[in-house]
């Protein structure tokens, strides 16, 4: 994990939301419209709607959306770290082909990205943010825009505790994963706690997962004893799990880490994918297990300190635009983001360290080119009082149809507009926030 993380998302890449790149949506046979929840506007309405054709075209789009020229940019930037957003239906083996429509191929992209990635210096983070189910209603970034949520439940918690054993597996065995230091559970769950039964459970089991999974392969783990074989991965991990009696490795975690193993073979022989099961994570660090805060959801939410196990760190997302925040004026927006306790209101709840992991410089009124490099500056401030920040996003569509989008919302338009420093650990103004603090 780097000591301060200056980092933006892929979004729009491996979990594609239309609304940031319209032209190529329509050109690659989506539709627009005012509720995503009504046309073709995300992933699984494309695959149901596209079938025979949904694979070729969303590898064309994989392939131009983000390769090494970003890469390159991103490097030349100073950019550290990026937040990868990933759904369920990149291990494809947890994909109900009656009823769940999403595109193939995406864990070989992931592979090559993560290689180019890795050649550049960039760590990732691999961010489950698209859950089996759907976790939070009628959004493009959960990859089907529905207003039937059903992530919170036993079945499908089972799949997403699959998911993260496979990716923990992969992070310590394929070569291509090695830019990975940490993996998020959850992106943006629903913020009322009492519409996420459950929840509290599975993040314990997730941190059991990946605890279980890094021991199995012969990642040091705190409390628990690595197997001394010669078995493949695979093995190891079936053999680990029926193994344990601790009591944090409860049936959920076990069939969990089971089914990981079964899928962990299919990826190993497949041709795009393989990897040697018969590596070993001897000497290698544990991941850093990843949750939105505690302060993320409200009505008596389960702290998700209280499941950690080894590193772990915390996620915050703040959007103004969106409203809620402040008052739409400038001004405000300066008094509250110059006074923002966020940090501070975390650590004293055990969520520490915490980065932002989305944040952006779009306003709910007209600003200035001036206001967007001082909004820059004081975000940036801000954030860099936890962890570290990662912008949304790392770019979106240049387009007729997208018109000015990517001055607010593209971290590489931000960097040539000069509101966001071509070195990522500096401002403009160290001073911006002066004028506006009230608090000490």
């Amino acid at each position: 994990m780097p000591s301060k993380v200056y980092g933006v998302n892929l979004g729009s890449w491996l979990v594609l939301e239309s609304w940031m790149l319209p032209q190529e949506w329509l050109n690659m046979g989506g539709q627009s419209c005012s509720d995503c929840s009504t046309c073709i506007a995300d992933e699984f309405s494309f695959a149901e709607a596209f079938p025979d054709t949904v694979d070729a075209i969303f590898k064309t789009h994989w392939e131009t959306w983000f390769n090494q020229t970003d890469v390159s940019t991103l490097k030349n930037l100073g950019i550290n770290t990026v937040r990868i957003p990933l759904g369920y239906w990149i291990v494809e083996q947890l994909v109900n082909r009656q009823t769940e429509f999403y595109p193939r191929g995406g864990l070989e992209q992931l592979i090559r990205g993560l290689e180019q990635l890795h050649a550049a210096g960039i760590v990732a983070i691999l961010d489950h943010h698209a859950l089996p189910g759907v976790q939070t209603p009628n959004q493009m970034f959960t990859g089907h825009c529905t207003s039937d949520v059903e992530f919170y439940t036993s079945p499908n918690y089972l799949r997403a505790l699959t998911w993260a054993g496979v990716m923990t597996a992969l992070s310590h065995l394929h070569p291509a994963f090695a830019p990975v230091f940490a993996i998020e559970a959850v992106n943006e769950p629903i913020m009322d706690a009492a519409q996420t039964p459950g929840y509290g459970a599975y993040q314990e089991n997730f941190v059991t997962v990946v605890r279980g999974v890094e021991a199995a392969v012969g990642v040091k783990t705190q409390g628990l004893d690595s197997p001394q074989t010669t078995a493949n991965a695979s093995q190891a991990i079936l053999d680990f799990a029926s193994a344990q009696s601790n009591i944090r490795f409860n049936s959920d975690v076990k069939t969990a880490m089971g089914n990981a193993a079964s899928i962990l073979e299919q990826i190993a022989s497949d041709d795009n994918t393989q990897f040697n099961l018969k590596g070993s994570g001897h000497g290698q660090t544990p991941l850093v297990t990843n949750f939105m805060d505690v302060n993320w959801q409200n009505d008596n939410p389960p702290n998700p300190a209280a499941a950690a196990w080894g590193p772990q760190a915390y996620d915050n997302h703040l959007y103004y635009v969106f409203g809620g925040v402040a008052a739409a004026d400038p001004e405000d927006y300066m008094v509250s983001i110059c006074n923002l306790g966020r940090v501070q209101a975390d650590a004293a709840l055990g969520d520490s360290p915490l980065w932002f992991g989305e944040w952006g410089l779009p306003t709910q009124f007209d600003a200035t080119d001036m206001f967007l490099q001082e909004w820059a500056d004081a975000q940036k401030l801000a954030y860099s009082k936890g962890a570290g920040w990662i912008f949304w996003n790392f770019k979106v569509e240049h387009s007729e149809l997208a018109g000015n989008l990517s001055r607010e919302w593209s971290y590489i338009d931000g960097v040539e507009f000069g509101y966001l420093t071509k070195d990522p650990s500096t401002v403009h103004n160290t001073s911006v926030c002066a004028p506006f603090v009230t608090s000490s």
